[in-house]
């Protein structure tokens, strides 16, 4: 049982580790789960490392990135709820105010095609981080603020999408058919192990933030369907994915 615990906490974030004088980063962030994805956006646009964000396990860069007439945080986004909640808490302290996090995820309709854009809207919660920042046991509504935004640079660069629930877990190895089948019939198009934390941690941190995802693996057939999964497959398309962010971020400077 989770006991939701309010008031301060014992241990407080002290940001991300600098490596030079730059303390407080630009307002709006994106965080890309993909480490292959996030080397070629280093690749192809200037950069300058700030700090970076450890743990026990090893250690993720943190950038100022120029892209045209704006200057935003780039980061590698940790994998996993409680992973993700730390990397928002430790952004905020540095004066991160809007997050854009966007990444893969498994499909729950086999009519999403690889690669293809989904939108979640709402969040049921199979993870532990979320119970910590809002109480209950509802779905987390995921903020919805610069959705229209976001649908038009779509539109401007010619990509489909599909918006629906997403099936937030912390545990992929117990992703079973029976669980896949309920969230299913409760209108989940897709599996990840993040959203709801993101939607919680920004809820109760009052920061602005949108996420979304492009398909990866397929749960909706007899077999488990790899697809485009493995971070360096279809990288020139993942690639014009990650310009959708850069371009929401410009917009909602």
């Amino acid at each position: 049982m989770i006991i939701f615990g309010k008031g301060e906490p014992i241990i407080k974030t002290h940001g991300v580790h600098l490596t030079g004088d730059i303390s407080i980063f630009p307002e709006v962030a994106v965080g890309v789960f993909s480490r292959h994805l996030f080397a070629d956006i280093v690749s192809k646009y200037p950069c300058n490392k700030v700090g970076y964000m450890k743990n026990a396990n090893f250690e993720r860069d943190v950038y100022i990135l120029k892209y045209q007439d704006i200057e935003l945080t780039l980061f590698m986004a940790s994998v996993g709820a409680p992973h993700i909640a730390a990397d928002i808490e430790e952004l905020a302290y540095n004066g991160v105010k809007k997050f854009i996090i966007f990444g893969n995820c498994g499909v729950l309709d086999k009519t999403i095609p690889d690669c293809g854009i989904i939108i979640p809207n709402k969040a049921y919660r199979e993870e532990g981080v979320s119970y910590h920042y809002i109480e209950g046991d509802e779905p987390i509504i995921l903020s919805d603020t610069y959705k229209d935004t976001f649908k038009g640079i779509l539109k401007e660069y010619d990509f489909d999408f599909r918006e629906g629930a997403t099936w937030t877990t912390d545990a992929f190895y117990r992703e079973t058919r029976d669980k896949a089948n309920y969230y299913k019939d409760q209108g989940c198009i897709c599996v990840d192990m993040e959203a709801s934390a993101i939607g919680a941690v920004c809820e109760y941190k009052n920061l602005d933030y949108f996420t979304f995802y492009y398909a990866g693996d397929n749960l909706d057939s007899i077999e488990w369907e790899k697809r485009s999964l493995n971070g360096e497959v279809m990288l020139d398309k993942k690639s014009v994915v990650a310009v959708l962010a850069l371009e929401l971020a410009r917009r909602i400077q």
